[in-house]
């Protein structure tokens, strides 16, 4: 576990209200996110994770309250500003099957290059060196569309750390994953937070294995947001109350979910 930092959060947010113009989805989030931290949110479906997710990237308007990124205002970063604070990869992403590792991975570099897209020397390296991270230099000129589901979230992964950005998030990451590439993917994310010094921050319904391997945990349910360590969250007792009690229940023993 990353030992606690007193530097500044990347990113804050204070009284939070999330939703939509006819609907509060959630209310009163206060959340901080430091660098090189792996940051889990969870909670059952529809409790509000992804809206949490929208409104912490500027892509939904919180209904009150505020976000702050390196200490601004996110209402006032402009839209080129944002894209080089955020990156975001999403579950379901479409692009060319056509596209070579390399090229997808190059996308990254958008926000850097000039109005034809030319990449310069500066953008050729930082596409290198995402490759060289992810480990992916030997499949950089496969087609796409010839990866398989989990080295193509590694190619995803890679144009984000392309886009060279000090918070990335992603939704979902180990959607269509076997348990072997589900803790594959997620100890990736963790081994990139500690290399890079990027905060990550990923919607999950894998809660054992976010448990396991995050510096904290964004709880949302029952209409609230709690913001915990792990060891903090299976202290509290708030996971055995996240599912009714007549088919799963909490463990705090060995800090997983069980089938009664």
């Amino acid at each position: 576990m990353k030992q606690k930092t007193e530097t500044p959060p990347i990113l804050q947010a204070k009284e939070l209200s999330i939703g939509y113009s006819d609907k509060v989805v959630v209310e009163g989030i206060s959340v901080e996110i430091h660098a090189a931290e792996l940051v889990a949110v969870i909670g059952i479906n529809g409790s509000g994770k992804s809206t949490l997710l929208k409104t912490l990237t500027g892509n939904l308007n919180p209904l009150a309250g505020k976000v702050f990124i390196q200490q601004k205002n996110l209402e006032a970063i402009s839209v080129q500003e944002l894209s080089e604070l955020i990156s975001i990869v999403l579950t379901e992403t479409h692009f060319s099957q056509n596209l070579s590792v390399e090229e997808l991975v190059a996308l990254g570099r958008q926000p850097y290059t000039n109005w034809l897209g030319q990449l310069s020397k500066e953008d050729q390296k930082a596409v290198q060196q995402a490759l060289q991270l992810l480990e992916l230099t030997d499949k950089s000129q496969r087609n796409c569309g010839s990866l398989s589901d989990g080295q193509l979230q590694k190619v995803f992964l890679a144009r984000a750390i392309a886009q060279e950005t000090p918070l990335i998030f992603l939704d979902e990451p180990t959607t269509h994953l076997d348990l072997y590439h589900k803790i594959f993917v997620l100890q990736l994310l963790k081994k990139l937070t500690r290399k890079t010094q990027k905060a990550i921050v990923f919607a999950t319904h894998e809660i054992n294995l976010a448990l396991q391997l995050c510096d904290q945990i964004i709880l949302v349910s029952n209409g609230k947001v709690t913001q915990k360590t792990p060891e903090e969250l299976i202290e509290s007792h708030l996971l055995q109350e996240l599912f009714p009690k007549d088919l799963v229940e909490f463990d705090p023993l060995s800090k997983s979910f069980r089938v009664l």
